[in-house]
């Protein structure tokens, strides 16, 4: 019978007490909970990832959900939600439940044998690049029992290699070490003019090149096992994938199977390029993942892509003196500043490198066999109906990485990732929504990536969950360069956010061109460096991006990011005597602003 108009029905507390202890009974894990509640989210997810079902019911959707939560403060003290019971023991809310599992005794109440087992190993990282190197080796140092496995699928040309990661084989070391061969050319040119006099023609190998390169990063992979071993890290060279929780398969060359169980797993497994998906992309075109060891010269190359993987290449390809065209979709350099990527482009122009703009594959043929070959690009306009057709010895795709993510099993044990790039989100401590898998380095979702990071991040991650520390991986201001024939180093925001995020009337860019002194004796490309800094006016000009373009920017940059690091302000600077006569000193005298529109070229040491 309904209360009278104006009245409100009392709780038949026997009833609801009876009713609660019913479904506190009834189900092996028990959740009372709110919609809207991210505990009690984790909560849910945790069970999920053991494969465990559990009833959960919303109090703030449910009929009497107020009085079911004062019976429930009646029985176990507890006020909040989420209010976790398995098989009638009550645990508590989410801390309380993260505890239990953590400590082992809630997969001793769920009484699965299977959880209980002891594991064979503390902690096990998918993927021995820089980042899985660094936690395995600290996690191994702080006393416990750590596996690495690693596994380079092949590319389809059928490029692989050894033990250490995209930066060490196909990344950081060799891009460097061309860069450095295309610097000596340029060097050679440079020495005439202060008096070195030679008659031989000179001219490049890239056999010799890639041969001694080769060399150099075998000798890597072998100290990355010897240092795996003196620290007692298992090392598999097998393929990594989920099976059940805390539990994977491995896969070794020859298709033999092994099964691992650790209590922790890290995510390491970082990115490959991406291809285009157009008739002949795999067929005939390169990646980075096979330039490095490409076993002959490239002769004349399309670069396709404007990221800085495709400029880098570009850009010491044509410094050893073959014929580059670079095709752009759109802008270079996308999320650096922009001011500075054109800058990075005109001058890859002046030396040589062409550029099509606004344009993309849609097709490569191959003419004739060959090392190099003979291809035939089609391409189309972005913008029109335009279409161009070319020829070229090597096309090199280079239009962005995908995360190697989607097939290691992560579905199987519930982990989420960004379904539109492969990424995984991850908190501040690099959890997964899974509270036993980590995950680290370029394949986090919305993160740097870059190898330090990435080295960083695994030895924090180790040091948090095996060594008592509190400290995370600080993701601001890390510092970066992009080694194009004019290398670009920064800091920080980009012009373009930096107005964004703080209103360009809050801002103060400085900025100068400047002649390395190195320069001027060849006479060449005077006042075609350029440095700015970006200060925010309302925190005590406060420098918040730095940005060099010249030789050594790297070296420049490293300097200024531990001082930005430590609220480097335009007054620091101004206080601080430059070093005579250096490209980074002129951070200590610029004294232009953009806003005043004065002139900035250099006209004196």
């Amino acid at each position: 019978m309904p209360p009278p108009p104006g009245q409100t029905r009392l709780p038949d507390w026997d009833e609801l007490k009876l009713r609660v202890r019913t479904l506190i009974a009834s189900h092996r894990v028990m959740i009372f909970s709110k919609s809207y509640c991210p505990y009690c989210n984790k909560v849910k997810e945790l069970f999920s990832s053991l494969h465990v079902e559990y009833y959960a019911l919303e109090l703030d959707v449910t009929d009497d959900g107020s009085s079911i939560q004062q019976i429930l403060a009646e029985l176990t003290n507890q006020r909040t939600v989420p209010n976790v019971f398995v098989n009638g023991s009550h645990i508590g809310g989410c801390d309380a439940t993260f505890q239990a599992y953590k400590d082992g005794s809630l997969q001793k109440l769920l009484g699965d044998n299977q959880i209980t087992e002891p594991y064979e190993y503390d902690l096990i990282i998918i993927g021995g690049g820089s980042g899985g190197l660094a936690c395995s080796k600290e996690a191994a140092a702080l006393g416990k029992k750590v596996m690495v496995l690693d596994y380079v699928v092949p590319t389809p040309l059928g490029t692989s290699w050894g033990l250490g990661g995209t930066c060490v084989n196909v990344g950081c070391i060799p891009k460097k070490l061309m860069h450095q061969a295309a610097l000596l050319g340029q060097a050679l040119q440079d020495s005439r003019k202060y008096g070195w006099q030679y008659e031989e023609q000179v001219k490049h190998n890239w056999e010799t090149m890639v041969e001694a390169i080769q060399n150099y990063i075998g000798s890597l992979n072998w100290g990355y096992r010897v240092s795996l071993r003196e620290k007692s890290v298992t090392y598999l060279n097998s393929y990594g994938e989920f099976v059940e929780p805390h539990k994977i398969k491995a896969t070794n060359r020859k298709g033999q199977v092994t099964y691992h169980t650790a209590e922790t797993f890290v995510l390491a497994t970082g990115e490959r390029p991406r291809y285009l998906g157009i008739p002949g992309d795999k067929e005939f075109c390169i990646t980075s993942d096979d330039l490095f060891s490409l076993p002959y010269c490239p002769g004349k190359t399309l670069v396709v892509g404007a990221s800085y993987v495709a400029l880098e290449c570009a850009g010491f390809l044509a410094g050893l003196g073959l014929d580059v065209t670079v095709m752009v979709r759109s802008i270079l350099l996308r999320g650096f500043d922009q001011e500075m990527a054109e800058k990075v482009g005109a001058y890859m122009e002046t030396h040589g490198v062409k550029f099509i703009r606004k344009f993309v594959p849609v097709q490569v043929e191959q003419l004739e066999r060959g090392m190099p070959g003979r291809l035939k690009v089609t391409a189309q306009c972005t913008e029109g109906p335009e279409i161009l057709e070319e020829e070229y010895n090597t096309v090199l795709l280079a239009v962005g990485r995908d995360a190697c993510t989607r097939n290691i099993g992560l579905q199987t044990i519930g982990v989420k990732i960004n379904e539109k790039n492969g990424k995984v989100p991850v908190n501040d401590e690099e959890r997964t929504n899974v509270p036993y898998v980590y995950a680290i380095g370029d394949i986090l979702d919305g993160k740097l990536e870059l190898t330090p990071v990435a080295i960083q991040a695994g030895r924090l991650l180790a040091q948090r969950l095996y060594g008592g520390s509190s400290k995370k991986c600080d993701y601001i201001n890390v510092p970066t360069t992009v080694f194009t024939p004019l290398e670009y180093g920064s800091c920080g925001y980009p012009e373009e956010k930096a107005i964004s995020e703080y209103g360009e009337q809050n801002l103060e860019v400085y900025h100068t061109l400047f002649w390395p002194l190195e320069w001027t004796v060849p006479g060449r490309d005077n006042n075609t460096c350029y440095a700015k800094i970006i200060c925010n006016k309302q925190d005590n000009n406060r420098v918040i991006g730095l940005h060099v373009l010249g030789p050594n920017a790297g070296e420049v940059t490293q300097g200024f990011a531990a001082a930005i690091k430590c609220g480097l302000t335009k007054e620091l600077l101004d206080e601080t005597i430059g070093i005579h006569p250096t490209c980074a000193e002129v951070f200590t005298t610029m004294d232009i602003t953009k806003s005043s529109g004065q002139d900035i070229t250099q006209k004196g040491c």
